[in-house]
């Protein structure tokens, strides 16, 4: 028995030596200068700044969209004797551009008798189904049964997987 009690005291004796070296422990009893206690707070400090920032992006991010989506709301709204071609617009697949940018291909059929103008609402959505961007794109004087395209591109980066849907579209 005398072996086991020994092993232990050596144990025991060892935890205190390596927490009075964790915790910088010196007798005066003051931890909050420890080298231990300096980089838990470095890492809380850390933490606080990382949960800032990313509440700020968040919060840059929702003022984008609010701000994207307003526009896209004002030239809607600008165009006179619009009817409803949703039917008549296809999209492309979104890419990423150069400058980081997404970008889809636009694709209108004008099936009016005369030439006609479409505003073609294109929505971004991530993977998830959440609205990351929407932008209004003008396809100009397209001559009665033909079709014309354009190209929609975000308004800032968008990361990730991204799917574009045709939110709106006029015929004018």
């Amino acid at each position: 028995m005398a072996g086991y009690r020994g092993r232990w005291a050596r144990g025991t004796a060892w935890a205190a030596i390596l927490t009075a070296a964790l915790t910088g422990c010196s007798g005066g009893g003051n931890t909050s200068t420890t080298p231990a206690s300096k980089a838990a707070s470095a890492v809380a400090s850390a933490g606080a700044r990382a949960t800032a920032a990313i509440s700020s992006l968040a919060a840059q991010a929702t003022e984008a969209i609010s701000s994207a989506t307003a526009e896209a709301g004002r030239r809607l709204g600008e165009v006179k004797n619009g009817i409803e071609a949703k039917d008549d617009v296809q999209l492309g697949t979104p890419a990423t551009a150069a400058d980081g940018r997404t970008t889809v291909g636009i694709t209108v059929k004008n099936t009016a008798d005369s030439t006609k103008s479409f505003a073609v609402q294109v929505v971004f959505k991530d993977s998830g189904g959440k609205l990351v961007d929407t932008v209004v794109v003008t396809v100009s004087d397209v001559p009665a049964g033909k079709t014309g395209t354009a190209t929609a591109r975000s308004t800032h980066n968008l990361s990730g997987e991204v799917k574009a849907e045709v939110g709106s579209a006029l015929r004018y």
